[in-house]
C-alpha cells in the first residue's frame, strides 16, 4: 500500500482511519487541521504519532508545547494528558492498541468509535 495515496480517501479532519493491523495494534492515518482535539489521555495504552506531511503542534500537560515536522515520531506514555493541532493540513500515522479510545474518556464532537475508524 502507498500510505500517502490512502489519504485521498479521507475528507474529514480529526477522523483516524484504520489502514492495517499488526497483532493487537492498529495502524491508523489521520488528517489534522485546527485545534478541535480536546485534552485527553489513554489510561492504559501508549500511543505513537508519526508525521508524514506537514507540521503538528504537540501539547503535553505541564510541559512546553513542541512542534513535530515531517519524519518526526513521538510516543505518548499511557496516562499523559495531551492534544495536537495544526494550522495547516498535517498528515499523521498513529500506532495504537486496538483498545485505545480515540479521545480517551473525553467525548467530544470529533470523537470517533472504532467502527467509524474502519
Amino acid at each position: 500500500m502507498n500510505i500517502l495515496q490512502r489519504f485521498k480517501k479521507i475528507d474529514e479532519y480529526f477522523a483516524p482511519k484504520i489502514v492495517g493491523e499488526v497483532n493487537d495494534v492498529y495502524v491508523k492515518i489521520a488528517k489534522i487541521k485546527g485545534d478541535e482535539i480536546p485534552w485527553h489521555n489513554h489510561r492504559d495504552e501508549d500511543e505513537m504519532f508519526y508525521v508524514l506531511e506537514g507540521s503538528l503542534l504537540f501539547e503535553i500537560e505541564n510541559e512546553e508545547p513542541f512542534r513535530m515536522n515531517k519524519g518526526d515520531l513521538y510516543i505518548v506514555t499511557k496516562g499523559i494528558n495531551h492534544r495536537v493541532s495544526s494550522k495547516k493540513e498535517c498528515k499523521i500515522m498513529l500506532i495504537e492498541n486496538k483498545t485505545t479510545a480515540h479521545t480517551g474518556d473525553v467525548q467530544s464532537e470529533i470523537t470517533k468509535s472504532i467502527s467509524e475508524q474502519m
